[in-house]
């Protein structure tokens, strides 16, 4: 298998027979260099993208010309989802470093399913758990201080790694405060800031992009209790 599916998101639960299956059928992987797109707003959808390796960024251009970012993809995760209802994408994905992807060309996808039922009923979950994830995040957001926003987004972070087998308290941050600070509706310097008030809490430690997190349930306290 050229593809190294059992480290991605869609085989898990899959028989080892069906996952040779599948990667026999999709087994076309490329390169996306640091700036590289890998989709634009308004192209047609033909595939989705599993993540081998790396880190993404989504985006939409508003009206005044101000680049929104709306989402962060890593190893193991699917780009794409998107675009399926509208059949064309949504937003730009463009590559934070050197990355991997496996193309998942969406028919193959339906018609693999056909014959793969776990498989469909593990994409259903995949695409439960997204719409789950961006509701949670929208509706803390809405009420939350700076600080608390950013501890959001690094447990937000730290879950999504250990569910891959990452650590996560021990990460590198892909993203740069400027994109950190456009998904979370913060300027720039509020941002470092906000960094710097939870370092001098003691609860995180940043050394240029490496990040610690120092005391995960005091992170979760904070975040569960900043609209009171």
């Amino acid at each position: 298998m050229t593809c190294s599916f059992r480290e991605l998101c869609l085989p898990v639960g899959l028989a080892d027979k069906e996952i040779e299956y599948l990667g026999n059928l999709i087994n076309h992987k490329f390169k996306v260099r640091r700036g590289e797109y890998l989709t634009h707003i308004g192209s047609d959808f033909r595939a989705l993208y599993a993540v081998k390796n790396g880190f993404f960024k989504t985006s939409v251009l508003k009206a005044d010309g101000y680049q929104q970012v709306t989402g962060f993809y890593m190893t193991g995760e699917l780009l794409g989802l998107d675009a399926i209802s509208p059949e064309q994408h949504t937003c730009d994905t463009i590559a934070l470093v050197d990355s991997e992807v496996c193309e998942v060309p969406f028919k193959k996808l339906e018609e693999i399913g056909q014959n793969i039922p776990s498989l469909m009923s593990q994409f259903h979950k995949i695409m439960s758990r997204e719409i789950v994830q961006d509701r949670s995040i929208m509706m803390l957001l809405g009420s939350m201080r700076a600080e608390e926003r950013l501890a959001a987004f690094l447990l937000n972070l730290s879950a999504r790694l250990a569910r891959r087998g990452y650590s996560p308290t021990n990460f590198v941050l892909r993203a740069t405060r400027e994109d950190i600070g456009s998904y979370l509706g913060l300027k720039l310097e509020t941002v470092s800031r906000a960094f710097s008030r939870l370092q001098e809490e003691g609860l995180i430690t940043v050394n240029i992009k490496h990040v610690t997190l120092h005391d995960v349930d005091r992170l979760n306290f904070r975040v569960g209790n900043s609209a009171d």
